[in-house]
């Protein structure tokens, strides 16, 4: 991205005006029942800010970087249950707001260690309708809050993998599959340094080995110094931009990521907790 002030003054400002973009486009177009949205800020503060005015029945949702699959996975029950027709999933994430409240604004200057991520900048939204499409949501999990005893805030890989894996054998205990029944299973930002983790505790806790597996964050930053790419927006954009055009994967689960916790938390010393939600997508077309 060029300009990570958007043309804004302020990187706040910047963010919110991505989320607009993509909710002007998506309302034009679909005129949604219900909005579902969050994203990194405080009290998601910016979706609230892009809610302003619009005049539709909003629901604010937080799993950090996991409130993709659980946004899917609301808006996919209250569309199953004939409560609306459709409806709008929105997220975002900006590389200088989430480092300004997570850990230390970019002007200050402080490195990072090699195991962190780089937090993605885009704003991406969904329309999910009642009505047929090339994409079907089949089911989902919703997963636990897990705490491995990590105590690393650059390492949201590691915090995040036994979540991964705690899902990923929820899920396939309770649709009673298997992991090869998918053509691909998807992470949200794990990073390298957490998917190296999910796939030995796959081996070492269940015995699983697991070869059709990518990770959003290893995919959008390949050749980056860090572990990888992070934030909400990032498992969507990637689905979409590079997953989806490959026309090779009929049946995704789709496992979104979230390290839940705040700098108090942090600096306190605290250990950091995660969720993720996974949910199954088929491919029609």
């Amino acid at each position: 991205m060029e300009d990570y002030y958007f043309g804004e003054n302020t990187i706040e400002k910047a963010e919110i005006k991505m989320q607009n973009n993509v909710l002007d486009k998506l309302i034009k177009i679909n005129h949604p029942n219900l909005i579902i949205g969050g994203e990194l800020s405080n009290q998601i503060a910016f979706t609230n800010m892009s809610m302003r005015n619009r005049n539709i029945p909003f629901i604010g949702i937080y799993s950090a970087c996991a409130s993709s699959a659980e946004g899917f996975i609301i808006l996919a029950n209250m569309i199953s249950a004939k409560q609306i027709k459709n409806g709008i999933f929105i997220t975002s994430s900006h590389n200088l707001t989430a480092e300004k409240q997570f850990r230390f604004p970019v002007e200050y200057g402080g490195p990072k260690p090699k195991r962190s991520t780089f937090t993605s900048t885009a704003a991406v939204g969904f329309t999910l309708t009642n009505k047929a499409t090339n994409l079907k949501i089949l089911n989902g999990t919703i997963g636990k809050v897990i705490d491995s005893g990590v105590k690393d805030v650059h390492n949201a890989g590691a915090v995040m993998a036994p979540s991964a894996v705690d899902t990923l054998i929820s899920h396939l205990r309770l649709t009673k599959t298997k992991i090869l029944d998918y053509d691909l299973i998807l992470t949200g930002d794990l990073g390298r340094v957490g998917s190296s983790l999910f796939k030995e505790v796959l081996e070492k806790a269940h015995n699983l080995k697991i070869t059709n597996h990518l990770d959003c964050g290893t995919l959008l930053y390949e050749n980056e110094e860090y572990s990888g790419g992070s934030g909400p927006a990032i498992m969507p954009l990637i689905f979409v931009s590079k997953i989806l055009p490959m026309k090779k994967y009929k049946k995704i689960l789709y496992i979104a990521t979230g390290a839940l916790y705040s700098p108090v938390l942090v600096n306190q010393k605290n250990s950091l907790p995660a969720v993720s939600h996974a949910v199954t997508i088929e491919v029609i077309k």
